[in-house]
């Protein structure tokens, strides 16, 4: 079918962990555009007689009214997503035999054979471990699955890590620490009945803006109802609407969170009978914080006493409190350990598994949550399994009808030890697909010089030009999200099937279809033969049964029948039943039933500043781009709100380090330099920088601001501490 005739269609967005609905809209029927006199999106200008091509025109978008996660909202980049869909893609693959000569078109034919040499030859003489995949959470749920199934399964590889690590990993080993299990047990709806909104971590108005219009829709509509908190040393969009803004120091909120559980203890504003039916180290966990006084956490946070009482009361009190939190939480070395400092609060309280109460994890990616489903990290198995345990290693390969012991017991490298592995010469293949690390990933110099270090780097890839393609051999052009059919869950448990509503360019691919042709090629042909991706599903459904994130009772045709439906959804669940809150009945999936008060003593920032490096650095989002801007740098409305990245200086700090608004800035670290356009601001407390993260060395107006940060990270979830490294400032002249 071509695009001309392909209906409208319903779908997620593509961008965030909101996960909103959209309408969208093909572009005008070719007769109304052979006779437009007017210039076109493609560039026709006026006279032009031939119709342009109408695979290369911008489907329209809008929020669909129908979808419960959003009802009709959308942000900037999701009314603009169809502009993005067409410009600068990849349209067939491309090799190089050495990084040194121009990439020349080849089959798809050549391509596969490249891989299973490669893979063949890497298994036959240094084994499984050689072989890693750095995956996406811009996958389908159908595209993870399959990675998991041809990688964990049939290669008896583990090394299959995502773009999840760098954003939700401490989420994911928060949540299964204190609570049994990954996944967040509140719904959006909760926004609507929460009397306390603790927003830690995040910059809601600009990386998740349905979200937090929401929150400002009722918050206007009510004058007091909820608070809201936020904690964050920036002042943003966010802590304008708040009723306490807390700027702390970077590097302190896990104190912060311990000197809240002080006071709450102190002040015996608990549910204690809570306490004692769900939850166990309660005692251990009032040892930790009882020397966290409110002297103490206020001078170190370098906030006022007398707000963190303020905060604590609105906390406690029986307050129907939700919090939410996003990178700024995550990306720490301590952010696991922050993730229980939050999740302890609602133990403390009870407030979990109520109405308006919980703790939130906000998503960062579209299908992070269905990556996580799908086993997408490399402790992880589908359906919440773990790697390092026999029983579910056992169950998969029943599922899977491989003989025992095929997977490998343990876990496999997460990204960071993917790229320790190259730089050691132990990789024979590095395979990427929808991301892009030479971007995102920290220690950027650091990074590129391992994948140099690579005989074979892979990428899967709908864009062209990206900046790991620059570190490349073999590229692979994908067909993305509106061009493959398949499911995305979002941040609130939420499953919807994403249509497929455009012919992919060229000769692009679902990357689940390359994954189960490879499979067949390497020998796995009757578990890879799939006719469809609802095929793909309905397998992946099948195996996650029983387990929390049950999709035993969804299919493609249901959603398709009947909208997004939230997990657990069990078989024979009516549509519309699937559970909007977990843990209602205060079980928690843990050996006793009950939930864990953590107790870690803070460990503070991982690099802080000194003499030579005196500043931190923090780096985040524009509301209008996305990550590495492989989409976003095409909308021309969004390259005009943010035309270039802006360094963010307290006006002290610019004083001190003789820096002019609107020149030029280099920023140093120990690993390297980039250069941004000064910005001084009160906005931002002395002490601390910041950089927008999305400009990249393809970009006109470059700016790589993860070259400066470290590559420590979190020793549970491994999850890099990208929110602060410590750095000097000098006018870019000097």
């Amino acid at each position: 079918m071509s695009s001309s005739t392909l209906p409208g269609a319903r779908s997620q967005c593509p961008y965030c962990g909101v996960g909103c609905g959209l309408e969208l809209r093909p572009p005008a029927p070719r007769e109304e555009l052979a006779g437009d006199d007017d210039e076109s999106p493609s560039g026709r200008g006026p006279g032009a007689t031939t119709p342009p091509d109408i695979g290369a025109l911008p489907w329209t978008s809008r929020g669909d009214r129908l979808h419960p996660s959003s009802l009709g909202q959308v942000c900037v980049k999701g009314a603009t997503v169809g502009e993005t869909l067409a410009p600068n893609r990849l349209r067939q693959p491309l090799y190089r035999a050495s990084r040194d000569e121009p990439f020349a078109p080849i089959s798809w034919e050549q391509a596969f054979a490249l891989l299973v040499e490669r893979i063949t030859t890497e298994l036959a003489t240094r084994g499984p471990g050689a072989l890693a995949m750095y995956g996406s959470g811009q996958f389908l749920t159908e595209d993870y699955y399959l990675a998991q199934k041809l990688f964990k399964g049939a290669l008896g590889c583990n090394n299959f890590d995502a773009n999840s690590r760098l954003c939700m990993s401490s989420a994911v080993a928060g949540y299964a620490r204190s609570l049994g299990s990954d996944g967040p047990p509140c719904c959006y709806d909760d926004l609507d009945l929460a009397d306390t909104v603790l927003l830690i971590g995040t910059n809601t108005a600009e990386c998740h803006p349905v979200l937090f219009q929401r929150l400002l829709k009722r918050r206007r509509k009510q004058k007091t109802t909820p608070r809201l908190i936020v904690v964050d040393p920036r002042a943003t969009a966010t802590s304008d609407a708040a009723d306490l803004h807390l700027a702390i120091r970077p590097g302190t909120d896990l104190a912060l969170l311990h000197g809240l559980a002080h006071l709450l203890i102190a002040e015996g504003d608990l549910d204690r009978a809570f306490i004692a039916q769900a939850t166990e180290g309660f005692e251990a966990l009032g040892e930790l914080v009882q020397p966290w006084t409110p002297e103490r956490v206020s001078r170190l946070c370098g906030i006022g006493e007398a707000d963190l009482r303020a905060a604590a009361a609105a906390c406690g009190g029986g307050n129907a409190l939700l919090s939410l939190w996003s990178m700024g939480v995550n990306q720490s070395v301590e952010g696991t350990a922050t993730v229980g400092g939050i999740i302890n609060l609602h133990l403390l309280t009870g407030q979990i598994g109520r109405p308006g109460a919980g703790p939130f994890s906000l998503t960062g990616q579209p299908n992070a949550m269905g990556g996580r489903e799908a086993g997408g990290l490399a402790h992880l198995l589908p359906g919440y399994r773990a790697v390092a345990q026999a029983e579910h290693r056992a169950e998969l390969e029943r599922h899977w009808d491989l003989a025992p012991g095929s997977i490998a017991p343990e876990p496999g490298l997460a990204v960071w030890q993917q790229i320790e592995a190259m730089e050691r010469g132990e990789l024979g293949l590095w395979w990427v697909a929808a991301t892009n690390p030479l971007v995102s990933m920290p220690s950027l110099d650091r990074v590129r010089a391992a994948a140099l270090n690579c005989p074979l780097v892979v990428l899967s890839e709908a864009y062209a030009g990206t900046e790991t393609a620059a570190v490349a051999h073999l590229l692979l052009p994908a067909a993305q999200w509106s061009e493959k059919q398949g499911v995305m869950t979002n941040s609130e448990r939420r499953v919807t099937l994403c249509a497929a509503f455009r012919e992919p360019p060229g000769e692009a691919r679902p990357d689940w279809a390359v994954f189960a042709e490879l499979g067949r090629r390497l020998g796995f042909v009757e578990a890879f033969s799939y006719g469809s991706s609802a095929e793909v599903y309905a397998e992946f459904a099948a195996i996650t049964a029983g387990r929390l994130c049950d999709h035993g009772g969804l299919s493609h045709a249901l959603l398709a029948e009947h909208g997004p439906q939230q997990w657990p959804f069990p078989a024979g669940t009516a549509p519309g039943g699937g559970q909007a809150r977990l843990y209602t009945d205060a079980r928690f999936p843990t050996p006793t039933g009950r939930a864990r008060l953590v107790a870690d003593a803070p460990l503070g920032l991982a690099e802080p500043p000194c003499d030579a490096y005196p500043l931190v650095l923090t780096v985040g989002r524009y509301l209008g781009h996305w990550h590495t801007m492989t989409r976003t740098a095409h909308v021309a409305r969004i390259a005009k709100a943010h035309p270039e990245p802006l360094l963010e200086v307290h006006p002290g700090d610019a004083e001190r380090h003789g820096l002019v608004d609107g020149e030029r800035a280099r920023i140093r670290s120990r690993r390297g330099a980039v250069t941004a356009k000064v910005q001084i601001t009160d906005r931002i407390r002395p002490g601390t920088v910041f950089l927008p993260m999305h400009w990249g060395a393809s970009q006109a107006n470059a700016c790589e601001a993860n070259r400066l940060m470290h590559d420590l990270g979190c020793p549970i979830s491994r999850q890099p501490e990208l929110k602060a490294a410590a750095v000097c400032l000098e006018p870019a002249g000097a």
